[in-house]
């Protein structure tokens, strides 16, 4: 489901493949092959987002993130492009992600992002940046302008919603 069809420059999402059998299932998250030397990552996390939870929305001046959503639940994920040198500034996008759309998203710097899940269980997410939260050591400023705490920003998650 996308409510924008609109697509968002250097936004790339990329269907997940599954390979099942009787023990359960795989799925590539990524494969350096498949990314540009830019776009590798350099740490790796998972998060778990409660049912009607929000992250976000945030960005970041220099980081991408290489997101896979892949279930347990649903999330919808927004993106805003707010790029001034980007030709589709201003485009906003809108898609379900997760257990019914498992796919990767790799997100650019200047592209605000955030996600909710839509779902009545937990959902996995889990990101591969190519930049190390809070540098080497974790001494560095953080990477990210964050704007989920203004009532006034333009960039807004729902707050009610369902899973379709």
């Amino acid at each position: 489901m996308s409510i924008n069809h609109q697509i968002i420059e250097g936004v790339v999402v990329t269907p997940l493949e599954f390979h099942r059998d009787w023990r359960g299932w795989l799925t590539e998250l990524f494969r350096s092959d498949e990314l540009t030397e830019f776009l590798v990552p350099v740490m790796a996390y998972v998060s778990e987002t409660r049912p009607g939870v929000s992250r976000g929305p945030h960005e970041h001046q220099e980081q991408t993130d290489l997101f896979c959503f892949f279930g347990p639940g649903d999330m919808t994920l927004y993106l805003w492009d707010t790029r001034e040198s980007s030709p589709t500034r201003g485009a906003k996008l809108q898609m379900l992600v997760g257990e019914s759309n498992p796919c990767r998203v790799i997100v650019p710097p200047g592209v605000v992002h955030g996600y909710k899940n839509i779902s009545d269980k937990n959902a996995l997410v889990f990101n591969a940046p190519n930049r190390l939260f809070a540098g080497v050591n974790r001494e560095s400023p953080v990477d990210e302008i964050r704007h989920e705490d203004d009532e006034h920003s333009p960039f807004q998650i729902q707050t009610r919603e369902v899973a379709t």
